[in-house]
C-alpha cells in the first residue's frame, strides 16, 4: 500500500529519551535524572506565573519584549539581539535548520548533548563527532575535524552529560580557528552554576563576532523546566535569520512573566548555586572514596555528576539499585557511556541517601 514516505535522514534519528521518573514496574521515583533544580522554583517566579494566567484567551507578546529587556539588563546585552524559544532546544534546532542541510556537516564533541545529533539529522546534515580528551572538549580535535562541509559546531559548556568545562582561552582559540562561515553555537544551559570568574566569555565574544550564537535556558537553576523557556544571543544578522523560522508565540504569557521574575531574583539563584556547589562537592568526595571499588567521578561544573563504574558494580546495576531506594538516575549507554551514570545533585537528604546506597552496593559487589 502506498503511503507518504519520510526523508531517508529522518529514519536515522534516534528519538530523544527523557530522564526516567518511574521504575520499569511503574513505581514513581524521585527524579535525579533530568538535572532539574531540587529546590524547585523561587517564590517570585511562582507568583508571577500565577498572576499572568488571568488572561488565557489572548496570545502572548510575540516579541517577548519585557523578557528580552530583562535578559539584556541582567547580562549587559542589547535586547534587540536576544532571541527566545521553547527551551534552548528550539534554538539549537532552528540554528541547524538555518545554516545546514543535506551535504553539510554539523560537528560536536564526543559525549555531547544528545539533541545535537537529532538537530543535525533532522535537517539532513551529517553529524560528525570529534574525539574528546578524558570526557572533556578537545579544541585541537574539534578543529582538526572541521572540513569544507562543516557549517555548524555545537559545544555545550559546561558539557552535558559529562559536566566538564572548557575555559575562556580555549573557547577563544576554538572560535579563532574556525572559518567565519561556520556558526559556533555555545550551549550554556548550566552557566548559572559557575562561580565568578569561570565564565567562558561566550557572550562577550558574541557582542562582536558574526558567527557565534550563545544559548541559555530557564529550565535549570531558575526552576522553570515545566514552562520551556530558553534564550540566545548573537549578532543582528543571525538573530534576524533565526526569527524567520522560530515558532510564533513560542513563549507563553505566564512563561514570560515567570522568567522575568526569575532572572531578577538574584537571591534565589545564589541560594540554588550555593546549595548545588556544597552538595556536589560532598557527593564527589563520597564517590571518590569508593575508587578502590572502581567508581570515578568526572570533574563537574554543573548541577550533576557523571559517575563511571569500572569495577564489579556496573552502572546499570547501580541504576537499578537506586530505583529500589526510590531514585531515578540517568544511565547513558545510548550516548556511548554504558559505564556511566549521571546523577543530579538533589536535596541534602536525597544526596546523602544516594551516597549511602552507592557505598552499600559497591562494598557488596
Amino acid at each position: 500500500m502506498t503511503q507518504p514516505a519520510p526523508k531517508d535522514w529522518i529514519m536515522g534519528i534516534s528519538p530523544y529519551i527523557p530522564g526516567k521518573s518511574a521504575a520499569d514496574d511503574g513505581r514513581p521515583l524521585i527524579k535525579l535524572s533530568a538535572n532539574e533544580n531540587p529546590l524547585g522554583t523561587g517564590a517570585a517566579a511562582r507568583a508571577a506565573l500565577v498572576a499572568a494566567t488571568a488572561d488565557l484567551a489572548s496570545y502572548p507578546d510575540p516579541a517577548a519584549t519585557r523578557l528580552r529587556e530583562a535578559i539584556g539588563a541582567v547580562h549587559g546585552l542589547d535586547p534587540a539581539q536576544v532571541i527566545y524559544g521553547t527551551g534552548s532546544d528550539e534554538l539549537l534546532h532552528i540554528a541547524a535548520s538555518a545554516y545546514a542541510g543535506p551535504g553539510d556537516e554539523i560537528l560536536y564533541v564526543r559525549y555531547g548533548f544528545a539533541v545535537y545529533d537529532i538537530a543535525a539529522r533532522r535537517v539532513g546534515a551529517t553529524p560528525v563527532v570529534a574525539p574528546d580528551k578524558d570526557y572533556a572538549t578537545d579544541v585541537d580535535a574539534l578543529l582538526a575535524t572541521v572540513t569544507d562541509k562543516t557549517k555548524v559546531v555545537f559545544l555545550a559548556n559546561p558539557n552535558n552529560p559529562t559536566g566538564t568545562m572548557t575555559g575562556r582561552e580555549e573557547i577563544a582559540r576554538l572560535h579563532a580557528g574556525l572559518r567565519p562561515d561556520i556558526l559556533l553555537v555555545l550551549d550554556q544551559a548550566y552557566a548559572e552554576y559557575l562561580d565568578a570568574g569561570e565564565d567562558d566569555g561566550g557572550l562577550e565574544l558574541a557582542k562582536s563576532a558574526t558567527n557565534i550564537l550563545v544559548t541559555r535556558t530557564f529550565s535549570k537553576i531558575y526552576g522553570l523546566a515545566a514552562e520551556r523557556i530558553g534564550w540566545g544571543y548573537a549578532c543582528p544578522a543571525i538573530i534576524e535569520i533565526l526569527h524567520r523560522i522560530r515558532a510564533p508565540f513560542n513563549v507563553t504569557t505566564a512563561g514570560q512573566a515567570a522568567a522575568i521574575a526569575a532572572i531578577n531574583d538574584s537571591g534565589w539563584v545564589e541560594s540554588s548555586r550555593t546549595h548545588n556547589a556544597r552538595w556536589r562537592e560532598w557527593l564527589a568526595g563520597e564517590v571518590g572514596a569508593l575508587s578502590n571499588h572502581g567508581l570515578r567521578v568526572v570533574p563537574s561544573k554543573t548541577n550533576f555528576l557523571l559517575i563511571l563504574f569500572d569495577g564489579t558494580l556496573t552502572a546499570e546495576a547501580a541504576m537499578k539499585g537506586l530505583w529500589d531506594e526510590g531514585y531515578a538516575t540517568r544511565w547513558l549507554p545510548g550516548q556511548g557511556l554504558p559505564n556511566g551514570l549521571r546523577i543530579t545533585i538533589g536535596t541534602k537528604a536525597q544526596t546523602r541517601a544516594v551516597a549511602a546506597k552507592l557505598r552499600a552496593m559497591a562494598e557488596a559487589a
